[in-house]
């Protein structure tokens, strides 16, 4: 049957099956109906670009190279943009998360070899995440690092609260969070008062970022932070999450709803990304402090050298936020993997908690064995590891929506292909040079 005809599968078979094709989309009528009954999913994979990684690498690129690593937060949120748009194609035409697509159109062994790497990336991404809301409750309550992070374990049931009222209701918690962080930035930005010639020159590369070694490992953190494999996999499944019409012309409309969704997204996540580095670069650089790369000591130098007591307070409620926000989209993606790849069925509690645990148990022994002083430079360090994963969660995407055979008449068009290989090259180019410079 052709990809682009084909009806929905059938519940059981679906991604994400207990939201599968719940939220309603109107057919025909004002095209911002349509776009609101889209906007959403977006939100959810924007999360992932502004997760407590992020937070790692931005504030040690903006304290110790200023403004310079603008580019890259820039660059890596067009690479985003346009990667997105492919998993949200891929979800739409095929009917397929990627990590179904993986499952049915590999062989058994790369299956499972892309399968291993993916939750090598997930573990990654979510200690990340553990390790932020912990900090941010440290900072907030004085909670030791440890309970911090066995606390997060509850995220599991508050993702089981929200979609019992459906997946709206999940997708207005994230938008919400958001908001809030948002809203502190803008607050430490007024304080911080940047100078906006260095930020707009910031926005421009420069080859300094390539030849200098620590310049790079901080570049190839904050690629790996905003461009994170398993975001792929939630974009290509929660999308399906809509009951658009399933025949070419519906298929198309989504398409579209979907790309404009995702880009004012991810426009979001670049301001927020852009004004952690822009704080850092502002209040620290300009300072003469530049060895500022810990969570904890940005926290307590932002109201002394700021002025404003509340600063310090505003900058672990958004980390509160934003790490509340990242391991509840983590452990979505965590569920899509598991149950793509091996077709894993088991309640949905338990598979949820399942992979939570993956990031809870190592992020547990790691805060134990190294202190707390150790907890931002595995944050910095999650982010390059997901930075060397990209490729394994890229490669396949890209040549998938370049597949006729799987996506029919709405294949990538040949321009969209040729952008999306010379940004996997980009990625596996820049994973070499820091392997080469690591060797």
């Amino acid at each position: 049957m052709d990809a682009v005809t084909s009806l929905p599968r059938s519940p059981a078979a679906a991604s994400l099956s207990e939201s599968h094709r719940s939220v309603a989309v109107p057919v025909g009528g004002p095209f911002w109906r349509r776009l609101f009954a889209f906007a959403g999913p977006g939100y959810l994979v924007a999360v992932g670009y502004m997760d407590p990684g992020n937070w790692a690498t931005d504030i040690a690129g903006g304290s110790a190279f200023g403004y310079t690593l603008l580019s890259v937060v820039l660059l890596s949120n067009l690479m985003a943009i346009v990667l997105q748009a492919l998993s949200a194609r891929l979800g739409i035409v095929a009917g397929l998360d990627l990590a179904q697509a993986c499952r049915e159109h590999y062989s058994r062994p790369v299956s499972v070899a892309l399968w291993v790497l993916c939750e090598i990336a997930i573990i990654a991404c979510d200690l990340a995440e553990v390790l932020g809301t912990a900090i941010a409750l440290k900072l907030l309550f004085g909670l030791p690092l440890v309970w911090g992070v066995c606390l997060t374990a509850l995220d599991v049931f508050l993702i089981l609260a929200l979609q019992r009222f459906g997946f709206r209701k999940l997708e207005a918690f994230i938008v919400a969070l958001l908001v809030i962080i948002a809203g502190c930035f803008i607050f430490e930005l007024f304080l911080a008062r940047p100078d906006m010639a260095g930020v707009l020159g910031g926005l421009v590369p420069t080859t300094e970022i390539v030849t200098n070694p620590a310049m790079l490992y901080i570049a190839i953190g904050i690629l790996g932070a905003t461009v994170m494999p398993h975001n792929l996999y939630l974009h290509s499944s929660i999308v399906q999450t809509r009951a658009f019409a399933h025949d070419e012309a519906g298929k198309r409309d989504a398409i579209t709803m979907a790309t404009i969704d995702g880009t004012v997204a991810l426009g979001l996540a670049f301001f927020i990304n852009a004004a952690i580095l822009i704080l850092a670069a502002a209040t620290f650089h300009v300072a003469g402090r530049t060895d500022v790369a810990d969570i904890d000591q940005a926290h307590q130098l932002l109201a002394p050298m700021l002025g404003v007591g509340a600063a310090s307070v505003v900058f672990a409620v958004a980390l509160l936020a934003s790490g509340q926000n990242s391991t509840v989209t983590g452990t979505l993606a965590g569920q899509i993997v598991m149950e793509g790849f091996l077709h894993l069925r088991m309640p949905v509690w338990a598979r949820r908690l399942v992979t939570r645990l993956l990031a809870i148990v190592p992020a547990v022994v790691v805060v134990g064995a190294s202190g707390d002083a150790g907890a931002t430079r595995l944050l910095v360090l999650s982010q390059v590891v997901l930075s060397l994963q990209l490729p394994f969660a890229v490669v396949p995407l890209v040549a998938f929506t370049g597949s006729a055979k799987i996506m029919g008449v709405l294949v990538s068009p040949v321009w969209l292909r040729m952008l999306a290989w010379g940004i996997a090259a980009v990625i596996i180019g820049l994973n070499a040079t820091l392997l080469w410079g690591m060797l």
